[in-house]
């Protein structure tokens, strides 16, 4: 049961850091009430990860970025990508591309425009993934709105996983957008449809994995824990009938180093077979890396 030191690791939640950290979070500034989550500007979750990475000043953040990768057997990791940011990301997944695939952080308030950058995102960079922080948008967008239903479609039509963050949000938001149930009516309608939850859905993981079990297009992703908070009930819903479900993502730079994540995760208790799956097997197929 002890984690495996020969493969190589997908990682599905990474970043390139920069120098500038001001602006990681300036689009939810507008949702934010409380004075304190206001000043929380590494992070507007901060009151939950006590250690922040500082990933000190670089001459090459790329460079950087790779040389943690290859310390910690990371083979190929996920990477926001866009038209008007993220221009180290960008050049990463084109320069790469053996190391590096894209997703696109999407918003549904912007309509067709939206369907059509999708589209242009997956011709210039092959994106992978669209992903969504359906609480952080402004204004919210549930999931169980119909303002996605053109976002669902065009992931179909790229064949693309949608992978909303989902359970209550860190930052002091109104959770209601990211409710687990709402997945249901989607999984339902959308069967062509990749779903990948993000974010850990708590406190509804037994519903999560209950929703794993009823939708073959349902799944789950790691993302923003360290090992040693993953849920047990994903832990263990993983080593019985959802080991082709669950898998790594990590949260570096944002809000966990790569120290942390992998000092806690020999610790987690999955299963021998489970471990290549979870690590890399899983994400090679459901997102066609």
């Amino acid at each position: 049961m002890s984690m495996p030191t020969d493969i190589g690791i997908i990682d599905l939640m990474l970043a390139v850091p920069n120098n500038d950290k001001s602006d990681y979070y300036e689009f939810i500034k507008p949702l934010l009430m409380d004075e304190e989550s206001r000043q929380m500007f590494q992070m507007p979750a901060q009151y939950m990860f006590k250690d922040v990475p500082d990933t000190g000043k670089q001459d090459d953040y790329l460079a950087y970025t790779l040389r943690k990768m290859d310390e910690f057997n990371i083979e190929k990791a996920m990477l926001g990508v866009d038209e008007d940011q993220y221009e180290s990301q960008n050049e990463a997944v084109l320069k790469h591309p053996d190391r590096f695939v894209g997703s696109y952080d999407c918003n549904p308030n912007n309509g067709m425009e939206e369907v059509r950058k999708i589209r242009r995102l997956k011709e210039k960079y092959d994106i992978k993934a669209v992903t969504a922080f359906p609480a952080g948008l402004c204004p919210q967008v549930p999931l169980n709105d119909k303002r996605w239903y053109p976002i669902f479609v065009t992931c179909v039509d790229l064949d693309i996983p949608f992978c909303p963050c989902v359970g209550v949000p860190g930052p002091r938001i109104p959770m209601e957008p990211q409710k687990v149930e709402y997945l249901d009516e989607i999984c339902w309608f959308f069967p062509e449809l990749k779903v990948v939850m993000r974010h850990g859905a708590e406190p509804w993981t037994d519903l999560a994995w209950k929703l794993m079990l009823k939708y073959p297009n349902l799944y789950y992703m790691t993302s923003a824990f360290a090992p040693k908070h993953y849920p047990q009930n994903i832990i263990e819903f993983a080593n019985t009938r959802g080991a082709d479900k669950v898998m790594y993502a990590g949260y570096f730079p944002m809000g966990l180093s790569l120290e942390r994540i992998f000092k806690d995760m020999p610790t987690v208790p999955f299963r021998d077979e489970v471990w290549p799956k979870f690590l890399r097997e899983n994400a090679q197929r459901v997102f066609k890396l």
